[in-house]
């Protein structure tokens, strides 16, 4: 497969790169290359492992519009479950659960949007940007998945029941430090 700008991805927004710029169908046959000679053979440690492991509990910290939801919407976003969409994609994936209320509905001047935020949609359902996501948006941004757990967002699959933990700046400051030095740590990745 050819790569474009240094990559074999796709994007599939511009039909580009990948498999003939498209999603892979039954039938499609990748040829892949001529495999490397003695590759090492490794194990990634337990506690790695246990780090990285899919988890359906995402740790956030309040958003900038986090107060225009109502009390009762404040508390069903940390109290309830949310289901991911069979819509979900990789510009967003987006949850379904009991509706929130948010004040700043259509009152918003669209601004910047990081990875990981999370809008409230008119529909009053949330949606977690993902990595294709806009980079501006005019929908309130109640909450932002932790450093630590951006890599989770991409294991979740329709219908994965989810919740949010509120966590604070340092604590979720301090998960990414540890995740960092845990992951640089060629002592400790691999057993």
């Amino acid at each position: 497969m050819p790569s474009l700008l240094g990559s074999a991805s796709t994007h599939l927004l511009s039909g580009l790169g990948g498999y003939q710029g498209r999603s892979l169908r039954k039938g499609d046959v990748l040829h892949l290359g001529i495999p490397a000679k003695n590759i090492p053979q490794r194990r990634v440690s337990e506690q790695v492992l246990l780090t990285l492991m899919p988890k359906t509990t995402l740790r956030v910290t309040e958003g900038p519009q986090f107060n225009t939801l109502s009390d009762q919407s404040q508390k069903t976003f940390f109290g309830r479950t949310f289901t991911v969409s069979e819509s979900s994609d990789r510009l967003g994936i987006r949850l379904e659960g009991q509706r929130l209320h948010s004040k700043a509905q259509g009152k918003m001047i669209t601004e910047g949007v990081p990875l990981g935020a999370i809008q409230v949609t008119p529909s009053g359902q949330p949606i977690i940007l993902f990595v294709e996501q806009q980079t501006t948006g005019g929908y309130p941004k109640i909450a932002n998945v932790v450093g630590a757990d951006l890599h989770r967002l991409g294991q979740l699959r329709p219908r994965t029941k989810i919740r949010f933990e509120r966590t604070s700046l340092t604590e979720a400051r301090s998960m990414c430090i540890e995740q960092e030095r845990l992951l640089n740590s060629p002592t400790r990745l691999f057993i």
